[in-house]
């Protein structure tokens, strides 16, 4: 192999040192130049392409674009190089720019350290030689990790301002709902940023009015209601049209996949949803058990990328809460909060589930204000170095706990159960068991919470009886609730609120309570994810019975699809 001579950075114009860095590594000239000349050919025009000869040049590279504050977009190295191998340059990159896309160049031979950079290096993808035709073997799967970079990445701040305090419930909730609908925004801490008081001056507005919305034009939102906020950020809050073939009620996994293969089978296809695509799964840092991703997915990505396929397919997105359900004939109407009415012939209930509330003294004063529900990955950031509690010991407690152990001094989960093999996969108790600054401590609960402005303490009794302990931060994950209570009568639910479909419509235990015998007027039993009101489907978390998991989800989502089509031919 030949020696390649790290060429120092050299001088660019300004518009180009302001485009992201592509970086390819390889101590073959001629690979490298093969490289370089296909990257730039696809991606010259948006970023700019470097290349470096060895593992510990580019590190050098790296160095210095760091200490420039440089934006690296991705880093594609061969895994074969003297001194320092690609998984090692992957590896060691990853401390320095850890949020960059990490591809592995490999050799056919070469698929045991592919599989060993996906765990220790945490690359996004391997790439075999040779790659030709780029255009099949090396584009697409650029282009996507790219578009996951971009999803994330924050160029020189221009637009979107928020200023408002941490311990408000409604800044909370504003950041979360722009955060989820991926709209970049800069947050000011209105007690301890003086650019934010400077702006709150500069605009006369009155520091006690927060969160307060800030855009690039000048104008400025005070406390927002989240419709408004939608609309003025470019969400679509009303309906194109009155009418369409299939509603969907939510966008999780499973209203997505449903407005995915609906929109691409031809059905006019509206989806309704109140707060950003991905549902509660959009809120998990990383799901790593999803088919074909082998390093794993946040929830948000997740849904990002499935709301992109549905737009794709001519999906129609809306930012709106449903309220109200009604049946006309063979017409399905939702009415949405701001009083309109949209109407279609199958209408699909994916509006899955929520955490369940902590039922202890201090919660509700307290929630937003130290006491979050779910990830709030908004909150992250603000828990460096703090000690965060987390409640449960399901799969989303862990998957929370790794990502808030990133920050945090300490993560300590407090599980009810006598350990967290019953209700938690075992990649994630493993993965848990290796991250030192996470404690599980079993047959504990939460008794109280203390705080006034923000959470300062929590009651708690495990096996060693009741302690308090100071805490500024607490996630809740103790199971969900599905909220349902807003739909009509003829809608059947089991005792907790779940809605049945198919054959839990046609049980013994059913038939003997004979409401569903009331309801059904159709000569044909129910179809397998159909309710007890013809042609209104559900799927997902809400559907009694169902499966907690995303992709069972979206497996529900897309068979329903089928099951609509099947009633729609009846007509």
């Amino acid at each position: 192999m030949g020696r390649w001579r790290h060429a120092p950075l050299t001088r660019y114009t300004e518009k180009a040192m302001n485009r992201p860095i592509l970086l390819a590594v390889d101590d073959d000239i001629s690979v490298l130049e093969a490289v370089v000349q296909d990257l730039r050919r696809q991606y010259g025009s948006t970023y700019r392409v470097i290349r470096a000869g060895s593992g510990q040049a580019a590190l050098d590279t790296l160095s210095q674009l760091k200490s420039r504050d440089e934006a690296v977009a991705l880093l594609l190295s061969d895994q074969r190089m003297p001194g320092m191998t690609g998984v090692e340059f992957l590896e060691s990159a990853q401390k320095i720019y850890p949020h960059s896309k990490r591809v592995l160049l490999t050799a056919y031979a070469d698929t045991e350290a592919a599989i060993r950079a996906i765990n220790t290096a945490r690359i996004h993808y391997y790439l075999t030689k040779p790659w030709d035709p780029p255009e099949e073997k090396l584009y697409p799967v650029l282009d996507d990790l790219l578009q996951d970079w971009n999803a994330g990445y924050q160029p020189k701040f221009e637009g979107l301002r928020v200023i408002g305090h941490r311990w408000s419930l409604k800044d909370h909730q504003l950041r979360s709902f722009l955060s989820r609908n991926h709209v970049p925004y800069r947050w000011l801490d209105a007690a301890a940023s003086e650019d934010a008081q400077r702006l709150l001056s500069e605009k006369s507005l009155d520091p006690e009015a927060l969160p307060v919305v800030l855009f690039s034009d000048g104008s400025a939102l005070v406390d927002p209601e989240q419709d408004a906020l939608a609309a003025r950020v470019g969400l679509r809050t009303q309906a194109a049209q009155d009418f369409y073939d299939m509603v969907v009620i939510g966008a999780g996994p499973a209203g997505l996949a449903a407005a995915v293969y609906g929109a691409s089978e031809g059905l006019k296809t509206l989806v309704i949803e109140p707060d950003a695509p991905g549902g509660q799964a959009g809120s998990s840092s990383r799901i790593e058990n999803y088919l074909g991703f082998p390093s794993g997915i946040s929830g948000a990505d997740l849904g990002r990328r499935a709301h992109m396929q549905g737009v794709r397919f001519g999906a129609e997105f809306l930012t709106q809460r449903a309220v109200g359900l009604r049946v006309d004939g063979q017409y399905r109407f939702v009415v949405m909060a701001d009083g309109r009415e949209v109407s279609s012939h199958v209408l699909l209930l994916a509006t899955g589930v929520n955490y369940r509330k902590l039922d202890i003294p201090g919660a509700d004063l307290l929630t937003g204000r130290g006491i979050y529900y779910g990830a709030a990955l908004v909150e992250a950031s603000a828990c460096k170095d703090e000690n965060v509690y987390i409640v449960g010991g399901a799969n989303s407690a862990g998957q929370a706990a790794l990502h808030f152990a990133k920050f945090a001094c300490t993560v300590t989960m407090l599980v009810r159960a006598d350990s967290l093999e019953a209700s938690m996969s075992k990649y994630l108790i493993d993965e848990i068991a290796r991250t030192s600054n996470i404690v599980v401590e079993p047959n504990t609960q939460v008794l109280s919470a203390e705080g006034e402005e923000h959470l300062h303490a929590i009651c708690i009794r495990g096996p060693q009886g009741q302690a308090r302990r100071e805490a500024s931060s607490l996630f809740v994950f103790i199971g969900a609730v599905p909220g349902t209570e807003w739909l009509p009568d003829v809608m059947l639910r089991d005792e907790k609120g779940f809605v049945l479909a198919g054959p839990d419509l046609t049980t013994p235990e059913m038939k003997a309570q004979g409401k569903f015998a009331r309801l059904w007027k159709e000569r044909r039993d129910p179809f397998l994810l159909e309710s007890s009101v013809p042609g209104i489907f559900v799927a997902g978390d809400v559907r009694h019975g169902s499966v907690k998991r995303a992709a069972s989800a979206v497996g529900e989502g897309s068979i329903a699809v089928q099951f609509a089509h099947q009633y729609l031919a009846s007509f």
